[in-house]
């Protein structure tokens, strides 16, 4: 989906379209029948599972109160029905086990947020996060490696946009972002 289709506001934080397209692919929601949300922002990932797979159930976890209106704005807009907005600071309960979780912000609890993700996934549940701190991309690495995952998957990926200067055009870049994608172990329990 085009970012330019998402009611934005400027303090809410949104996963960009190619960032996007890849953690969906690596989430692999054809499978899947619950897909959690972290740090859903404007609800871009949330929207665009759910447009996705209408028979998916998703949950969608924010605490920014301005983020909240926002999310509850584009699920209202795409008439995203099988979106749950849970207000909250994760890791917190949440009543069904997932098979896919997406961690878009971990607001400074990440090896909790990843431990909270491994309890919350079904044996054989995705787990994708995207990083811009190169910081959090080693952290959530050397956790995941110490967790004992061995489905592993982590790309940089550093995007420009074509835009218009003068008379001409240039590519404009945007921070890289890290995406590591792991699967659970299939005889966790």
């Amino acid at each position: 989906m085009n970012d330019e289709l998402f009611l934005r506001g400027e303090a809410v934080p949104m996963t960009k379209e190619a960032v996007r397209a890849l953690a969906l692919a690596w989430l692999e929601l054809p499978r899947a029948r619950h897909l959690i949300d972290v740090g859903a922002g404007t609800g871009s990932v949330s929207i665009e599972a759910a447009l996705q797979f209408p028979s998916l159930q998703v949950t969608a976890i924010e605490r920014n109160p301005a983020a909240l209106r926002l999310l509850n704005e584009n699920r209202q807009h795409f008439s995203c029905h099988n979106i749950d907005i849970v207000s909250g600071v994760a890791p917190l309960a949440v009543a069904d086990k997932a098979d896919a979780i997406f961690l878009g912000g971990s607001g400074g609890h990440l090896t909790a947020l990843i431990n909270w993700a491994l309890q919350q996934l079904h044996p054989g549940g995705r787990l994708v996060m995207t990083f811009i701190l190169l910081e959090n991309l080693n952290t959530a690495l050397a956790h995941l490696q110490q967790s004992g995952i061995k489905a592993l998957e982590c790309q940089q990926m550093q995007i420009s946009t074509r835009v218009p200067l003068g008379s001409g055009h240039y590519f404009k870049p945007n921070n890289p972002v890290y995406v590591i994608a792991c699967q659970k172990e299939e005889h966790d329990v």
